[in-house]
């Protein structure tokens, strides 16, 4: 079961699927039922920017079967492109409200990404706050492409019913994208720095910078270096503007 088309947004050459976080937690229980692995992206107006310039990136991106926009400047395109969302959606929420689901059913994960411990100490959390949910297995981030074939065996041999990828755009992506076929769970999601979030290790933002949509604003204060990534914004929204006014797809 994929998304239908009407229920997607192109912007700059990305599908993106207009739902909420009640419809796509329905389609994750759907896919929980099948016994094939369905992947969930959740890119933001960087990878979005970064994906026009590779076409590898761009044509993975397009094949997940949930591609749930993030980020307050994805929800800005949309209005200026005339079709809004319906709600702001973030990946790291969405992994939340995918372990609340989890947690009623008793589903187990499997934790990849992060430097070596994060993923453990992630998964500490989880089970403090979700204590039905089970932890399968975790791996860290830090290995090579002649590593993936064991990285893949392994989680297959725990096998759990959700993995979680954080590695970050775009090794996440094409992890799991590369590995579909491969990999024996029903959904895998990429989840960027999320591990880092339930480990303590990184803070997020308070939440009333949340619900106002300044998180880009408070890890720039933060995290100074990323100064540079959090410029694409600002570009990425004109040619936005640029693309509705020059263009007029339909959206």
């Amino acid at each position: 079961m994929r998304v239908d088309e009407g229920d997607k947004i192109n912007i700059l050459g990305i599908d993106l699927h207009r739902v909420d976080y009640e419809e796509a937690c329905k389609r994750v229980s759907d896919y929980l039922k099948l016994n094939t692995c369905r992947i969930i992206v959740t890119p933001n107006a960087e990878i979005i920017m970064a994906a026009r310039t590779d076409k590898e990136i761009k044509t993975l991106i397009n094949s997940s079967d949930i591609c749930l926009p993030d980020g307050i400047g994805v929800v800005l395109a949309s209005k200026i492109l005339g079709k809004p969302l319906s709600e702001r959606t973030t990946g790291f929420d969405f992994m939340m409200k995918m372990l609340v689901l989890a947690n009623e059913e008793g589903l187990s994960f499997f934790l990849l990404g992060g430097k070596p411990g994060i993923a453990e100490l992630a998964g500490n959390k989880i089970i403090s706050m979700f204590p039905n949910v089970r932890i399968a297995g975790t791996y860290h981030g830090y290995f090579n492409k002649d590593e993936e074939h064991e990285v893949v065996n392994r989680i297959n041999e725990n096998r759990p019913d959700i993995l979680l990828v954080a590695m970050g755009y775009p090794k996440q992506e094409m992890f799991m994208l590369n590995n579909k076929e491969k990999l024996k769970v029903r959904v895998a999601m990429g989840v960027g720095g999320s591990l880092d979030v339930l480990s303590g290790t990184v803070r997020r933002a308070p939440v009333f910078m949340q619900k106002a949509g300044l998180e880009w604003l408070y890890r720039l204060v933060t995290q100074p270096s990323r100064f540079k990534r959090m410029s694409v914004l600002p570009i990425f929204l004109i040619k936005v503007v640029m693309e509705r006014l020059f263009f007029k797809k339909g959206y």
